[in-house]
């Protein structure tokens, strides 16, 4: 079985190293890498969609970034408790007529003993921007 470090339970510092490593992997838009942090019968729910697996978050990772175009991340965590962290993000990406939003929202984890996401809930808000009003 696959650990991925740091692994529960976690402290102030171990839950902010996880987070850094989610930002820094959805930053890299590489649906491959990012699906193996988490268990191979993770689930999600997304806005309204409900995700069950690495094969299907890979998929809808792919299918994200072919309308989420120049999309920057960045999370803060809000809380922890032994394997479970809850982190406020916001993201930016313009659409394929050159919109910009900004997505703001929040996400609870919950992670299995090696350390992979098992539980990924997320509510998610979007704004329209102006291209002048970008932040990331």
């Amino acid at each position: 079985m696959n650990k991925k470090h740091p692994l529960p339970p976690f402290t102030e510092e171990t839950a902010i190293q996880k987070i850094q490593m989610a930002e820094d992997a959805w930053n890299s838009k590489d649906p491959i890498a990012i699906s193996m942090a988490y268990s191979e019968d993770t689930e999600w729910r997304n806005r309204n969609q409900f995700i069950n697996g690495r094969e299907e978050v890979q998929n809808f990772l792919k299918n994200k970034w072919t309308k989420e175009l120049d999309y920057k991340l960045k999370k803060q965590l809000w809380t922890y408790q032994d394997n479970r962290i809850a982190v406020r993000f916001e993201y930016e990406y313009r659409n394929e007529n050159n919109q910009w939003f900004r997505a703001y929202g929040n996400e609870n984890w919950e992670f299995d003993d090696n350390g992979l996401m098992k539980k990924r809930y997320a509510s998610i808000n979007d704004l329209e921007i102006k291209v002048s009003d970008r932040r990331l």
